[in-house]
């Protein structure tokens, strides 16, 4: 695996490109020259904490024939507020299942795919708690 970051002002705006030519932007806060223009590294952590996880969900699902419509997963995590470096504290993420799909099924999907599976999380510091839940929206 191999990315390239390009800076692309006098700033933190950079574009993240892999093998394949795909991009995301990233930049940083206004206090350090931020425009806006881009996702956080925090925050591209924690999407890739969920989409790694969301992945693993959708697998396994499949893999046990549920009909599964769509997931969509909230990420929220807390932040070491003192010293120089702010590094994750805790993460939870909440999987919401869209479809026709047994409930204890996708619960034991996410489980999985959090505890287990999600190669994201495994590569995180084991002191920071990685909690999940899943809801069922009424249709």
């Amino acid at each position: 695996m191999e990315i390239t970051l390009k800076r692309n002002n006098e700033h933190v705006h950079f574009t993240g490109t892999n093998s394949d030519g795909n991009s995301v932007q990233i930049d940083g806060s206004a206090q350090i020259g931020g425009e806006e223009k881009g996702m956080r590294p925090m925050e591209l952590l924690l999407t890739s904490v969920a989409a790694c996880s969301a992945f693993d969900v959708v697998s396994i699902l499949k893999k046990q024939r549920q009909s599964l419509e769509d997931v969509l997963v909230k990420a929220k995590a807390d932040r070491a507020s003192e010293g120089d470096v702010k590094p994750f504290t805790a993460i939870h993420l909440t999987f919401e299942i869209i479809g026709e799909v047994h409930q204890e099924k996708a619960k034991r999907a996410v489980q999985l795919a959090v505890e287990k599976y999600c190669s994201v999380g495994a590569s995180l510091n084991p002191d920071i708690p990685v909690t999940h839940e899943t809801v069922f929206p009424v249709r």
